[in-house]
């Protein structure tokens, strides 16, 4: 593609952290086989950080809230990056707002691509009859599809992560003079119906405290500090980082754990994209809808019993359930999560 190599693409992904976490992998393989493409990425402010470092990637925060805020907050964000000179535009959002956006780049003569959500495939994976149980085009590959349609090789590997991060002494201090080796969990999610029982969850640490052998590092936003912080006080080798850190430190703390426990959530593909091991505990959402974390063998995924709730899986993101299938998380027990940490950790 020596004709398309020099071009400027614009990449939106406006917003969901995991979402945004999961177009790395794809652009560092986008650049890996176009060198010289030159790629901005516009999304949320507090997002930059996931970007840092990647060569030839350059990051617009667009201020949605603010003034980018409407349709006419939409075409002063057209304006501003048009002067970037772009060249192609690949939306991988493909929401009102994104595609608002690439409306006026079309008007301006621009070549736009956006991302296929499968949306009929996901419904058919979702529904409770007629349901269609199968492997879904990962989101990853999406991604892949449209810089495809751009006029671009796309060709996903494992090797398409981020290099590890160096710690800060803000977070040495934290984690101390350490040799054990350092496993990140993250209990919490979006919804309840992936959300792992905190009960079964403090088990889990339970277990690994016992052991002596780890170093056990609690993720989680401001409103979850409370609960980790009980945690941390029971279990002499938890300890809680949720508000700490910048989300900065934070990617870096991540980026040198030797293993991350998430629901299907943003850590998750945080820790992927940097070729960490993650396991997922999966409820009532399935790694068959295309959001399973890049690189991650499918036996790290724990997932509720379908015997027992064969209408499994019920939603995409985790906020719709029938009735009676509120505790099917209960069916993945801690010594299951327990075993699974153990069994990673000696691979």
């Amino acid at each position: 593609m020596t004709e398309q190599s020099s071009k400027h693409i614009l990449v939106i992904r406006l917003s969901a952290m995991g979402d945004v976490a999961m177009t790395v992998p794809v652009i560092n393989a986008l650049l890996r086989e176009n060198p010289s493409v030159k790629i901005t990425v516009v999304s949320r402010a507090f997002l930059k950080p996931i970007f840092d470092g990647i060569p030839n990637v350059a990051f617009f925060t667009a201020d949605v809230k603010g003034k980018h805020k409407g349709i006419f907050g939409l075409y002063k964000l057209y304006k501003e990056l048009k002067a970037l000179q772009i060249d192609v535009v690949a939306d991988l959002h493909n929401v009102l707002r994104s595609n608002i956006l690439g409306t006026y780049f079309k008007a301006g003569g621009f070549k736009v691509c956006k991302i296929d959500k499968g949306r009929a495939e996901k419904k058919a994976l979702t529904r409770t009859k007629d349901k269609i149980f199968k492997q879904l085009k990962t989101t990853h590959e999406r991604y892949a599809d449209v810089f495809k349609q751009l006029g671009y090789n796309v060709s996903l590997t494992k090797e398409d992560v981020l290099a590890q991060r160096e710690l800060t002494p803000k977070i040495i201090t934290f984690t101390g003079n350490n040799p054990k080796k350092w496993i990140g969990i993250a209990p919490f999610a979006a919804f309840a119906g992936k959300t792992y029982p905190f009960e079964l969850m403090e088990e889990v640490v339970s277990k690994l405290n016992a052991t002596k052998q780890y170093s056990i590092i609690l993720f989680g936003g401001p409103a979850e500090k409370k609960q980790l912080a009980t945690l941390e006080n029971n279990y002499e080798t938890a300890i809680n980082c949720a508000g700490l850190f910048s989300f900065k430190e934070e990617l870096a703390l991540i980026s040198n754990l030797d293993v991350m426990l998430s629901m299907d959530s943003g850590n998750a593909h945080l820790a992927a994209m940097f070729g960490r091991k993650v396991i997922t505990i999966w409820g009532i959402t399935h790694p068959y809808a295309g959001f399973y974390p890049f690189g991650q063998p499918i036996e790290n995924a724990l997932l509720a019993d379908k015997e027992k709730y064969p209408l499994l899986p019920t939603s995409i993101y985790g906020n719709k359930y029938p009735k009676g299938y509120e505790n099917v998380l209960e069916t993945i027990t801690s010594q299951v999560v327990f075993d699974k940490i153990v069994e990673v950790l000696d691979m």
